[in-house]
């Protein structure tokens, strides 16, 4: 299988196809910005969080992104 065939399917990756707004954005709605920042200690959750801001920093910061993201995959959202 070529390397092109593996970054445009991914059948195993849960969040292949979900935008990162749409992650943050469910989250949100599920915790508050209080059980978000509970749950990861990053400012953008605790100090005057906004989706914008959020989605801003997160886009910038690889650690932080792989958090929000394994906390969304672990999420019940049903």
């Amino acid at each position: 299988m070529s390397e092109q065939n593996n970054s445009n399917q991914q059948p195993n990756n849960p969040l292949h196809g979900v935008k990162l707004a749409t992650i943050v954005e469910k989250l949100h709605s599920y915790y508050g910005w209080d059980g978000l920042a509970e749950r990861i200690n990053i400012n953008c959750f605790k100090n005057n969080p906004t989706i914008k801001s959020s989605l801003k920093f997160l886009r910038r910061t690889p650690w932080a992104r792989e958090k929000v993201e394994q906390l969304y995959i672990k999420t019940d959202f049903e």
